[in-house]
């Protein structure tokens, strides 16, 4: 089973508190909201999109790629990718 099937309910829900995010964005233009308050709304939305990325990434590399959890030089490896990605996304 795919990592992404397993998850799905997961996944989905973050997907529709992104969506929730975007929306929020959308309001504050048409009410010509304070660019501060916009830029915030952004910044918070382009986060959870990284968490979502992130998320998917590490369940690929452990379902595809190796078990990060093995105790092998290749597993060390996997958790290290999967730990740069995260910091890199966010």
């Amino acid at each position: 089973m795919a990592h992404t099937t397993r998850d799905k309910e997961k996944l989905l829900n973050r997907v529709r508190r992104i969506r929730g995010q975007v929306e929020a964005i959308e309001r504050a233009l048409t009410e010509e909201r304070d660019c501060g308050e916009i830029m915030h709304l952004l910044a918070a939305c382009r986060g959870a999109i990284g968490s979502l990325t992130a998320e998917v990434l590490e369940g690929h590399v452990r379902s595809h790629i190796v078990d990060p959890d093995g105790d092998s030089k290749r597993a060390r490896a996997a958790q290290e990718l999967i730990e740069v990605l995260k910091t890199y996304v966010r």
